[in-house]
């Protein structure tokens, strides 16, 4: 699962991050509301969590204009307002869930959890193509010969085939969504990591390949 994560202070930013990353989400994270609404708009996030008081931009004022603009990508704003009318301007500007600071990490997980499940395209928690499984709790794929535990990186590009299979997905638009808006690794690592998940989904027996098609990118489909 993939965050956004909006917070002003670095140090807590920091912080969280690592909690997050720890338990497997992996987040992006900005310190600003400009950047905010940038990145919201440019990447396809499972989730977004929010602080209200930003430069340039509050959390308030990027929930709303993502409203506005159709997104429905679940939003967690914190704050440490913790007054009735805020919460009330907050769920009325689109926000899923609310959490005053201070907050415990334990609860931050929690609602963070519970907004990923309201997600309204929420992925379960096994996708399933051909005789191939992906479990996002493991981490593993899984086939006909057994399975294999999958690094991050690995596993993001299986997860993001398997939800656009038999669409191609560019070069560029893969390197974002796996490894980032602000990536500086070459372009030429999709390949070596599509060349990585190919040798594994022959190691399991697979019933499905990644093809390619030049000039146009990658996709995921039954094999003929």
């Amino acid at each position: 699962m993939k965050l956004l994560y909006a917070e002003d202070e670095i140090s807590m930013s920091e912080a969280i991050v690592d909690i997050l990353e720890y338990h497997n989400y992996t987040v992006d994270a900005v310190y600003e509301g400009d950047a905010a609404l940038k990145y919201a708009r440019s990447e396809q996030y499972d989730g977004i969590i929010l602080d209200i008081m930003m430069p340039y931009r509050s959390g308030l004022e990027v929930l709303k204009m993502l409203r506005r603009e159709g997104r429905r990508t679940p939003v967690l704003l914190l704050t440490a307002r913790s007054e009735v009318e805020d919460r009330i301007t907050g769920f009325d500007s689109g926000a899923d869930d609310y959490l005053p600071k201070p907050f415990d990490m334990g609860e931050l997980l929690a609602r963070v959890r519970a907004m990923l499940r309201r997600k309204e395209d929420y992925t379960p928690s096994v996708l399933t193509f051909g005789n191939i499984s992906l479990d996002s709790r493991s981490f593993e794929l899984k086939g006909k010969e057994g399975s294999v535990s999958l690094p991050k990186l690995e596993y993001q590009l299986m997860e993001l085939l398997m939800l656009n299979k038999g669409i191609y997905l560019s070069t560029e638009d893969i390197l974002v969504k796996v490894w980032g808006y602000d990536t500086d690794v070459e372009i030429g690592i999709v390949w070596v990591y599509i060349s990585y998940l190919r040798k594994k989904l022959a190691e399991l027996n697979a019933d499905i390949v990644i093809k390619a098609k030049r000039n146009i990118g990658y996709t995921l489909e039954i094999a003929k």
